[in-house]
């Protein structure tokens, strides 16, 4: 991989995209599981081999805190996550296998995505994407499932608010699945926008229309469930008919996106229709809405996608967009 030993100089002219990369990544050994570490080298493969490469920025995350990790999980889990992984355990449940260094991976993951923040706050970059593994949306404050250990873009869009002072926040999850522990996350927060499309009577078996936030939170949960088969044009129409109208009435002074390419019409977990084509069309949308608001950070963490030909190409389409001048 000739972009692995990646440039860690951590500088970057404003304007080009950053990406947040450990090698431990790798080192989360899931065995035989649709969730591997192929997944980050077909990803690591395509970034190198694509036109805008040279636009791109590759920069060595500080692994998360446990003050950060505990922003958003508690104390117990966190606790309980670290010894049982450390202690030698092969499975957390059904879904989600560890190994010994998974703890260090899971604790990087999140890192990376609050380095990403970091990044786009101080001007290092404007946009940044996060090749991630465990993924984290699955992840519920006190509950792994669904191959996520730590909900690594609700523990940095935490720290955009302890960190960084963000009065609001937006999170867009385009995955197949809908993101459970992100919405339990923020469920009664009016400061967290979270908005998810995803595949209706599917897995986690969350993510209703009616689930909408409740007390001060209640209407800052949009949920989006389609049918499966739903495409391109269905997705591409509902941001521009719902989420971006709703995600610009909100204002976000920042916005993450749990990037999921398991919707893709050729992923073995999923039953959408999407293309790279419409990943891109989703991601444009986001990064033209940001610069819009007059900021344009734009913070986007890997989830789902599960063939390895499908995931390559709508990933390079999607960091194409978020590293379109």
């Amino acid at each position: 991989m000739i972009f692995l030993e990646a440039n860690q100089r951590g500088q970057c002219d404003v304007g080009r995209t950053g990406i947040l990369y450990d090698s431990i990544f790798l080192l989360h050994d899931t065995r035989e599981h649709p969730e591997h570490p192929d997944r980050l080298r077909v990803i690591s493969r395509a970034l190198a081999e694509a036109p805008f490469a040279h636009q791109l920025e590759w920069e060595k995350p500080a692994p998360a805190t446990r003050a950060q990790i505990e922003a958003v999980h508690t104390h117990d889990y966190v606790r309980w996550l670290e010894e049982r992984i450390l202690s030698g355990a092969d499975a957390l449940d059904i879904d989600t296998p560890v190994c010994r260094e998974s703890w260090d991976a899971a604790v990087m993951a999140a890192g990376a995505v609050i380095s990403a923040v970091n990044g786009v706050y101080e001007g290092r970059y404007a946009t940044a994407f996060c090749p991630v593994r465990p993924p984290g949306h699955h992840a519920e404050p006190a509950r792994a499932m669904g191959f996520c250990l730590l909900n690594n873009v609700a523990i940095a869009a935490r720290h955009a608010a302890t960190g960084r002072g963000a009065r609001r926040v937006a999170i867009v999850d385009f995955d197949v699945h809908h993101g459970n522990g992100t919405q339990k996350a923020f469920y009664n927060d009016p400061s967290v926008l979270y908005v998810s499309t995803h595949q209706a009577h599917h897995y986690p078996g969350t993510g209703w229309a009616d689930e909408r936030g409740a007390g001060a939170g209640e209407g800052a949960n949009l949920n989006l469930p389609l049918e499966s088969g739903a495409g391109d044009r269905e997705f591409l129409g509902l941001f521009d008919s719902t989420i971006i109208p709703t995600i610009r009435k909100f204002a976000p002074e920042l916005i993450l996106v749990s990037a999921g390419f398991d919707g893709h019409r050729d992923d073995p977990l999923g039953g959408m229709d999407l293309t790279e084509q419409g990943f891109a069309g989703m991601t444009a949308m986001l990064v033209a809405l940001a610069r819009e608001l007059g900021h344009g950070r734009v913070v986007s963490a890997l989830e789902g996608g599960y063939n390895l030909a499908a995931l390559a190409r709508s990933v390079a389409a999607h960091v194409g967009e978020l590293a379109r001048d």
